[in-house]
């Protein structure tokens, strides 16, 4: 019984120590809020929770004349309480980049991230939840989350899951509406995956995630 306890200490040890060398690079010892108040991530976001069917005229937002996927409650209150959060956290935030759908662009307006570029190679084309089978939209989005953010700053992006998923293929499973993966540029045209974040969780980060 003893050895089996000491087997079984030695393993969760290498386990520890195994998970402490894969993110040594890409996150300094501390907690994760702690690391991004420095600066040099990219938040890469999908979109606050949107029901997949489009308004009608009667049930719309007023800036929505398009009749686009907008949030729903639960959207619109996680994304306001994202933005509270950052802000708590003392996150420093520069560049927005942005999908042009209208749930996207709500998001970072509830949010108060800032004004944001639109960038249609975020977008859905127009096509809701629908993958690129190329390949491109996925390869130019690790190229975009590779550029280093302005110095002492968090790059926030805001898009699609297919576009993630695409993207970061190993790290997304089960990504939920308004789910993040933190990222870190190494300056050398890559970004080390450090972190998945919901919507729901920045105001916990402090406590050590």
């Amino acid at each position: 019984m003893k050895n089996h306890t000491r087997r079984f200490a030695a393993l969760l040890t290498l386990m520890v120590l195994s998970i402490a060398v894969s993110y040594g690079d890409a996150f300094p010892g501390q907690n994760l809020a702690a690391a991004m108040r420095t600066g040099g991530y990219v938040i890469l976001m999908r979109h606050a929770s949107s029901p997949r069917n489009p308004p009608d005229a009667s049930t719309a937002n007023t800036d929505n004349p398009n009749l686009e996927r907008q949030l729903d409650e639960a959207g619109r209150s996680s994304a306001v309480a994202l933005g509270e959060a950052l802000r708590q956290l003392r996150i420093p935030i520069g560049q927005v980049l942005s999908s042009p759908t209208y749930r996207a662009l709500e998001t970072i307006k509830l949010a108060q991230l800032g004004p944001a570029t639109l960038l249609a190679q975020l977008g859905d084309a127009g096509q809701s939840m629908v993958s690129d089978k190329s390949g491109a939209r996925g390869a130019w989005l690790r190229a975009k989350t590779a550029e280093p953010p302005a110095s002492g700053k968090n790059t926030f992006i805001v898009t699609h899951s297919p576009n993630i998923m695409e993207a970061y293929p190993q790290e997304t499973a089960g990504l939920a509406d308004g789910e993040a993966l933190i990222l870190h540029p190494d300056g050398h045209g890559a970004a080390a995956f450090v972190a998945r974040v919901k919507i729901n969780e920045w105001a916990q980060l402090d406590a050590g995630h």
